[in-house]
């Protein structure tokens, strides 16, 4: 009877120790699938974190740039495209014309070449705010058309996102919109190179005899 007791005890122990080995493994288990469910999250979470950082990416490669020359004028910063743009210089002698509009400065000689100026301030009809330094040129050209243009100072070329450039903020600004090409939100007026070199009202060339 003893030795019977004895065997069952025995059994039981052992029955326990495999009861408790199982849970234990069970409890393994389960840990190790919560910690590859945690990884696996963490993997899809970069995983999209990555997706919308290509998509990011693509949507701004797929904008419409375009690079424009910043430059001064009555405290105002403006810009046009470089694609009308031959080149910027300091102003230093120029010549004035007779008989002419207003807003034409006059002529200057670059490197040989008689270029008219243009002063936009004039053109533009703009109030002055205070004494400008009108000593920096900026010369535009298409096909037909060249002259300079006045400007206080250069602040250099930039890329310019197409989709910033707003025309429902044209009427802040004091200048007609046939000569605008839109104004930013921080203010920076885009000026239509095209339309004010196809402009017949600009005479810009006078026969000297």
């Amino acid at each position: 009877m003893k030795k019977n007791k004895i065997e069952t005890k025995l059994i039981s122990r052992i029955n326990n120790d495999c009861d408790k080995s199982k849970v234990n493994d069970l409890e393994e288990v389960v840990n190790q699938k919560n910690i590859i469910s945690r990884k696996e999250k963490l993997s899809i979470l970069s995983k999209r974190a990555q997706d919308l950082a290509l998509k990011k990416k693509d949507k701004t490669a797929k904008r419409d740039f375009i690079k424009i020359i910043k430059f001064v004028l009555e405290s105002e910063i403006y810009g046009i495209e470089t694609v009308f743009v031959r080149e910027s210089c300091s102003l230093k002698n120029y010549t004035i014309i007779p008989g002419v509009p207003n807003f034409v400065l006059g002529i200057i000689n670059v490197r040989g070449q008689i270029i008219s100026v243009i002063d936009l301030k004039k053109l533009f009809n703009l109030q002055k705010k205070g004494l400008g330094e009108l000593n920096k040129i900026i010369i535009i050209k298409n096909e037909q058309m060249e002259f300079g243009i006045l400007a206080d100072n250069i602040l250099g070329v930039h890329s310019l996102s197409l989709d910033t450039i707003q025309t429902s903020l044209l009427n802040t600004s004091n200048i007609d919109n046939n000569y605008l090409k839109g104004v930013t939100k921080d203010h920076l007026i885009i000026l239509d190179a095209k339309k004010i070199l196809e402009d017949k009202n600009i005479i810009v060339t006078k026969e000297i005899k």
